[in-house]
């Protein structure tokens, strides 16, 4: 079964609202093995929903509509859909029941378009609408199912969840699932990285792999299908080997982790206590920190020095080392963490000192950052790094980057 999801709303075309419901809808269809190949948004005007209807039915036998059912004029889905496929609308008497009952329970006075949110394309199977007025159906029409959904998430998606899914499944003749796991690397590019994978993507059937990359990050999505949930996680885990035989070393965790969520993790396994020293980054590690749960087991405190004068003041970084190697050098970076790491009584500190741009600093071109980390047990490092985007990816990056950093010499540790 192919699936083709049309949202209907000129206010989606608009921005006004986001189109949440298409990625319910598609990760609740990849579930149970539908394929999505299409997702389409069409304003309230019946000609080009028609336009968009015809097109889905050349490529899909299951469309779901999500919009367009309210009692306004610009409520047109329903109406489009039955003229289109030669069905009439009629009252659905349980709809217009539960619709006199909800304006009762309101104590609001129901005016006379609401009767047309009872009304349904004559043959359909009605979808209750438990947390809302507007009914759903579902109607297959030479060999074409049509589903019709309530726009407010709030609606659709008990409402697909309780009935439409159910509704779907009676008409397949084989239920497959899909299922996917994500591997998140740092430290690689995209290109690097599928290189070294890159006979396993040409010969890819079923698991497929899908890299993706974003913020200096690259994922790689395994997806699976079968009947059975369990031969399709042994199916994933059998291509993930694969991959970390090879890139291993820049893996770093899997689905919806993140790079400060694993440094979390981390730290409050060992109980080590961290503090930062930030100058370019003005903040934003601590800021990523503590939005972690469970970050106020690990962190102490943190340091904005963005001046030369506040390194010296807050910081104790020696004036010679600023006026011999400026603040953009790994002496600077390295004197931060230790130092903060001391002055807060923390087991470890970050520091982050560099050019976020758009200018260059002491000679130094935008992009350098120099990355500090000290441990009470040992002696400090710094690492450099030289970036080449705008000032907010430099801040962004050198964050990332102070994890990653962190979780190799965590790694180290052991």
């Amino acid at each position: 079964m192919n699936a083709e999801i049309i949202a209907v709303g000129s206010e989606l075309l608009l921005g006004q609202i986001v189109n949440t419901n298409a990625r319910f809808l598609s990760q609740q269809l990849a579930e149970h093995g539908i394929n999505v190949y299409y997702h389409t948004v069409v304003g309230d005007n019946d000609k080009r929903l028609k336009g968009v209807i015809e097109s889905a039915e050349q490529r899909s036998n299951l469309i779901i509509f999500t919009g367009g059912l309210g009692p306004t004029k610009d409520d047109l889905t329903k109406e489009t859909i039955s003229r289109h496929i030669g069905k009439k609308l009629v009252f659905d008497e349980e709809a217009l029941v539960s619709i006199k009952q909800y304006f009762a329970r309101t104590g609001r006075e129901m005016t006379e378009n609401n009767k047309k949110q009872a009304l349904v394309i004559e043959g359909s199977d009605v979808l209750p609408n438990d947390h809302g007025m507007a009914p759903g159906m579902v109607i297959t029409v030479q060999g074409i199912t049509y589903i019709l959904l309530p726009g407010p998430p709030k609606e659709m998606e008990p409402m697909f969840l309780e009935y439409g899914i159910k509704s779907i499944l009676s008409k397949m003749d084989k239920h497959e699932r899909i299922e996917s796991k994500v591997l998140r690397f740092f430290g690689i590019g995209e290109a690097a990285l599928e290189t070294e994978i890159e006979d396993l993507i040409e010969k890819q059937q079923n698991p497929t792999i899908a890299p993706l990359a974003a913020d200096g990050e690259v994922t790689l999505r395994i997806t699976a299908k079968h009947t059975s949930r369990e031969i399709c996680e042994n199916m994933i885990a059998v291509v993930e080997e694969e991959i970390l035989e090879r890139v291993g070393q820049f893996h770093y965790g899997n689905d919806q982790t993140s790079l400060m969520k694993e440094l979390v993790r981390e730290l409050t396994a060992r109980n080590i206590k961290i503090a930062s020293a930030e100058s370019l980054t003005g903040g934003m590690f601590q800021e990523n920190l503590t939005a972690i749960p469970g970050a106020g087991k690990i962190f102490m405190s943190g340091i904005v020095s963005y001046t030369n004068e506040a390194k010296a003041k807050l910081l104790n970084v020696k004036r010679e080392t600023i006026e011999k190697h400026g603040v953009v050098s790994e002496q600077c970076a390295t004197e931060m963490a230790e130092n903060v790491r001391s002055i807060l009584d923390a087991d470890a500190g970050i520091s982050f000192t560099g050019v976020a741009g758009p200018e260059e600093l002491e000679g130094n071109p935008v992009g350098t950052v120099y990355i500090g980390i000290s441990f009470r047990d040992s002696e400090p490092k710094s690492f450099k790094l030289n970036f080449s985007g705008s000032r907010e990816q430099n801040r962004v990056r050198s964050v990332k980057y102070g994890c990653y950093y962190l979780l190799r010499e965590l790694a180290a540790r052991k």
